[in-house]
């Protein structure tokens, strides 16, 4: 049953019907982004790009994590449960090179610079949040988060994010604190974050969580 965090906005799990819709709308939110113009510097492929890699998160999280919806598929939420090391996303390297072609490269070295900053306790781990350009600051990211936020304080869970610099200040509203930037060579800073921790969520560059690229937060 959709749950209701507002009035006009009511929050659902994504089904495995969603997954090309959770792809397209993740696209449409990053594609302006300075992230996205760092992953694929070619405006007119940049769309295509983030669709097919995003796909591939899209399907692991319906294994592995969960998505949530609005039920107008204007803005979505896509999360791992990391209470253990889990695998990487069936055949990923030929995937990757398949959607990504030419820039694949950049996905990896994203993908290699967060996975120094991510925490090797269980945790929960907010990947994206996204909300369709024509449908932000009308509170679907705020109820995605309040009914994030009310999940994790059920079980007490630790969660971790990356942010664009637009997202922090929303994240910190729901007690979200940042840690250390990463900055991409010659693109954009990232903001890891973390909340609810009762004792400190330890990194171990020796102990890489898997590819990060999906921390994409718009």
């Amino acid at each position: 049953m959709p749950t209701t965090m507002d009035p006009n906005v009511r929050i659902r799990a994504a089904r495995w019907a969603d997954k090309d819709t959770v792809a397209a709308l993740i696209a449409d939110a990053l594609h302006d982004s300075p992230l996205a113009a760092w992953l694929t510097p070619e405006p007119g492929s940049r769309r295509q790009v983030l669709t097919g890699v995003a796909a591939i998160w899209v399907e692991h999280a319906l294994f592995f994590g969960d998505i949530h919806l609005t039920d107008d598929l204007a803005a979505a939420t896509v999360g791992f449960h990391r209470y253990r090391p889990i695998p990487p996303p069936a055949n990923h390297h030929r995937r990757l090179a398949e959607a990504a072609g030419a820039h694949a490269d950049r996905f990896t070295i994203l993908d290699e610079l967060l996975a120094q900053r991510q925490p090797t306790e269980p945790h929960y781990h907010l990947a994206i949040l996204a909300v369709r350009p024509d449908a932000r600051r009308a509170g679907r990211a705020t109820a995605l988060l309040a009914h994030h936020r009310s999940r994790l304080d059920r079980v007490d869970l630790p969660s971790w994010t990356t942010a664009l610099p637009v997202g922090e200040r929303l994240l910190a509203r729901h007690g979200y604190s940042a840690r250390a930037a990463v900055t991409l060579p010659d693109g954009p800073t990232l903001h890891p974050m973390r909340r609810n921790t009762r004792s400190a969520m330890p990194v171990d560059p020796a102990r890489p969580a898997g590819s990060r690229w999906q921390d994409l937060l718009a």
